[in-house]
């Protein structure tokens, strides 16, 4: 049974693309993905009582979470519903 011909050149080709997506997996995919998790796991984690930013630049304090939204006091009573997904981020206390 004959083994791979790494003097054609087609072989050598297919090699550099097989390390290109290789390459582009560990620089540009795997790091998205886990972004992606750490995400998902902190929607999944909101509380009442936590300081959020939404993308929009609104900060406020959550108190009351709900399947798709959240509701956000933003000011003396003054609340607003925000869809999980809008959220930026999680403040530290």
């Amino acid at each position: 049974m004959p083994g791979i011909d790494f003097s054609n050149p087609i072989v050598g080709q297919v090699l550099w693309f097989a390390l290109l997506i290789g390459i582009m997996y560990f620089l540009m995919i795997r790091p998205q993905q886990k972004e992606q998790r750490a995400r998902a796991e902190m929607l999944r984690s909101l509380k009442p009582g936590d300081k959020i930013v939404t993308y929009g630049g609104i900060a406020g304090v959550i108190t009351k979470v709900e399947d798709v939204t959240v509701k956000v006091r933003i000011a003396e009573k003054v609340e607003v519903d925000v869809f999980k997904t809008g959220i930026g981020r999680v403040l530290k206390d």
